[in-house]
């Protein structure tokens, strides 16, 4: 019963985000002069797509939007089975998901294994220098208590300490599986939270979890004054955001659109962006979107 509850709120969530389930894509391919654009769950990759969707139909491309899908076990079918022709990823976690035992961790390795990891019908187009990577995050409270600057000074606390991530964290090769294989890490507890969202940041504030996934580009790391610990042992490998497109869909317009944006996409920018769309008037990401392509130029 979980399972069949679990598909039907898939389902449910698809189609309030204005698109069809991910689930018999094959049968349902989106029209072939549309370029689909799909997001994960989580407030920068619902930015980024709106940047590339808004991007492309400034050049005039016929654009839909298929938002807030998932997290990369679903949303990554659909991107498989042509349900969703594009999508904003990130370079290490994507090879990684395709490969397990993929090795590279620098920034032009990762890229490179990842081009050739890819299926025969999609590709990554230019990774952009803006990364935005995985960490382990504490409090400055939990810093200081434990003396911790690194993810090795915390593997003498591990076996005391609650971590609270997004579900997938457990599984994944860069999540728990990774802390344990490089570092021996084992925490006494794995608590569900969310993505790098409103939860997570509520454990850390209430020492519900006293570590957790953040991503690195979040701004409420500087807002709470957490402390994001150095991974000497790149548990997590480069993370250059870049898209991920079906190719029968790139054309050379498309191609020189995304790229112009991978071009002008750094950290600080991501940064700036991330810390707009957390601004207290939440402003949609689409707006958002907007005013940093005009900015950009493109």
């Amino acid at each position: 019963m979980k399972r069949i509850a679990t598909a039907v709120a898939a389902v449910m969530l698809l189609s309030a985000c204005g698109g069809d389930p991910l689930t018999g894509g094959a049968d349902n391919p989106a029209p072939t002069d549309t370029i689909v654009v799909g997001s994960g769950n989580f407030p920068e990759s619902r930015l980024l797509a709106e940047i590339y969707a808004e991007a492309l139909a400034a050049k005039g491309v016929k654009v839909s939007k298929k938002l807030n899908i998932g997290n990369r076990e679903l949303y990554y079918k659909g991107v498989q089975d042509g349900s969703i022709d594009l999508i904003p990823e990130y370079s290490g976690v994507l090879l990684k998901y395709i490969n397990k035992e993929a090795q590279e961790v620098g920034s032009d390795e990762v890229y490179a294994a990842l081009k050739k990891a890819l299926p025969q019908n999609l590709i990554v187009l230019d990774k952009s220098s803006a990364e935005d990577k995985d960490a382990v995050v504490v409090t400055k409270q939990i810093a200081a208590q434990y003396s911790l600057k690194s993810i090795d000074d915390l593997v003498p606390y591990c076996k005391d300490l609650v971590f609270g991530g997004p579900p997938e964290f457990q599984s994944r090769a860069d999540g728990l599986p990774g802390l344990k294989a490089k570092y021996s890490c084992e925490f006494k507890e794995f608590k569900v939270l969310d993505v790098g969202g409103p939860l997570t940041v509520a454990g850390l504030k209430d020492n519900t979890v006293q570590a957790a996934d953040l991503f690195t580009t979040d701004a409420a790391i500087k807002a709470n004054e957490f402390v994001v610990l150095e991974d000497p042992k790149n548990v997590f490998a480069a993370q250059n955001v870049l898209p991920l497109i079906n190719e029968k869909k790139a054309s050379q317009q498309v191609r020189d659109t995304l790229n112009a944006i991978s071009k002008k996409l750094d950290t600080k920018v991501l940064l700036e962006l991330n810390q707009k769309l957390s601004a207290p008037d939440k402003p949609e990401p689409e707006k958002v979107a907007k005013e940093w392509l005009a900015s950009a130029g493109i």
